[in-house]
């Protein structure tokens, strides 16, 4: 787990009950005589959620309707750092930080997790984008419980199902990043098939016929989870529209599951003719997945963006990164 991730030493579930009360009830002892959650209880999960999102973030009110993804939050945030530091290898070694830092989330999805952290770790403006609109009626109702956001959290909904940037960005619009946690799988069954086998090792019922049906834990909705030709896909079209909008978003970024999309994904980047692409590590616990991180612009031109946008709201206070 990332060094600078709030959850690094694992859950402090005394603190966490302490800010958000409502989760004292799911909390249970396990056999090694620590306190933990069932986390294939989505109602656990949420309340969590919720909790680590008030105690260390300050986000009020947080909540998602019924079926839609319940993101685990370390694993999210570990994504926040990541494109920190991604940012700081522009700048000197330090992170950019502030609003005049704008970052684009792609599939921003009814929990917002993604704008909620970084701008509560670096002070970044998000635009938050998605096709489903009940989706983001859901996201604009936490962000009415957390008004001081507003000024820095904005929504806009992509009408047009198979465009990612086509279409999106208005007049003059740039952006220092873009965000994705794309949709893994390629069909409903394979979801189906994914949720049995966490049901199994999580020990729970539903590998044998007739038995409970099997629940993805941390739930999301068909726009969240699949698409046609999955993750693979859904990352080639992305580079492939990121081409039109070339100097409109510094680095281009998105998570990747599968290892073995990798090299279909360095494919397209190739063919794309990026200037500079990097594939960059992430662990959380036993689970490996990376991002892919791509950009247009030469270094000269980096550092042009960095003079324009970063040297004027410096923040002597702000993280820096080891030397690479």
């Amino acid at each position: 787990m990332h060094p600078r991730n709030k959850n690094a030493a694992g859950y402090d579930f005394a603190a966490l009950t302490a800010t958000s009360a409502a989760l004292a009830k799911y909390i249970k002892t396990t056999p090694a005589g620590t306190p933990s959650i069932d986390f294939a209880n989505p109602a656990a999960v949420k309340m969590l959620n919720r909790a680590i999102l008030m105690h260390h973030y300050g986000v009020k009110g947080w909540d998602i309707p019924a079926g839609y993804l319940c993101p685990p939050i370390p694993g999210r945030a570990d994504y926040i750092h990541s494109v920190a530091d991604l940012l700081a290898t522009c700048n000197k070694k330090t992170i950019p930080t502030g609003p005049g830092v704008r970052v684009l989330d792609v599939g921003t999805g009814a929990n917002l997790v993604y704008p909620l952290i970084g701008h509560a770790e670096y002070g970044w403006s998000f635009l938050g984008v998605d096709i489903d609109e009940a989706a983001l009626a859901n996201a604009q109702a936490i962000l009415g419980k957390n008004p001081e956001l507003a000024a820095d959290i904005e929504l806009r909904h992509q009408p047009v199902w198979d465009n990612i940037f086509t279409g999106l960005l208005r007049s003059g619009e740039s952006f220092d990043l873009s965000i994705c946690n794309p949709p893994f799988h390629n069909s409903p069954d394979e979801v189906l098939a994914v949720s049995q086998r966490k049901w199994n090792n999580l020990g729970k019922p539903g590998a044998k016929k007739g038995t409970a049906q099997p629940r993805l834990n941390f739930g999301g909705g068909g726009t969240e989870l699949w698409c046609n030709g999955g993750e693979r896909a859904f990352v080639k079209s992305m580079i492939e529209q990121s081409a039109g909008i070339p100097k409109r978003v510094l680095w281009f970024t998105s998570l990747v599951s599968k290892a073995d999309n990798i090299v279909h994904i360095e494919a397209a980047l190739k063919k794309a003719k990026v200037i500079e692409s990097r594939i960059m590590p992430m662990t959380q616990g036993q689970k490996q997945s990376r991002l892919v991180a791509w950009t247009f612009c030469a270094n000269g031109e980096r550092e042009k963006w960095r003079r324009e946008r970063w040297s004027q709201a410096a923040d002597p206070t702000a993280p820096t990164i080891d030397p690479v």
